[in-house]
């Protein structure tokens, strides 16, 4: 991963208190692999999403800011997988009904 977010924490000193959101997850790809990242970070003060991934699909690692809205997704720039970052409750709520089955 670049820690390109990792430097934004440093030099502007942000605190948990300054975040709307921040997370950082494995991410799977098509067949259900977990060999992606994603971390997003969301400040209160403009709602950008400032968010760094590896693509579980290709491995391709980048960096990209948009608006924030949930549910959050972003497409990988070189391979276009859809990498969606959903509430972690509702994920866990998928990973206990896949345990059932």
């Amino acid at each position: 991963m670049q820690n390109k977010i990792e430097l934004i924490i440093k030099q502007s000193n942000i605190k948990p208190s300054d975040c709307s959101y921040h997370t950082w997850r494995d991410v799977a790809n098509k067949n259900g692999k977990r060999t992606g990242k994603i971390r997003i970070l969301v400040l209160k003060v403009d709602h950008v999403a400032r968010c760094e991934y590896i693509c579980p699909e290709c491995g391709y690692g980048n960096y990209e800011e948009k608006p924030w809205k949930r549910p959050f997704s972003i497409n990988c720039t070189k391979c276009n997988f859809l990498i969606r970052v959903s509430r972690m409750r509702d994920e866990v709520k998928r990973e206990r009904k896949m345990e059932k089955l």
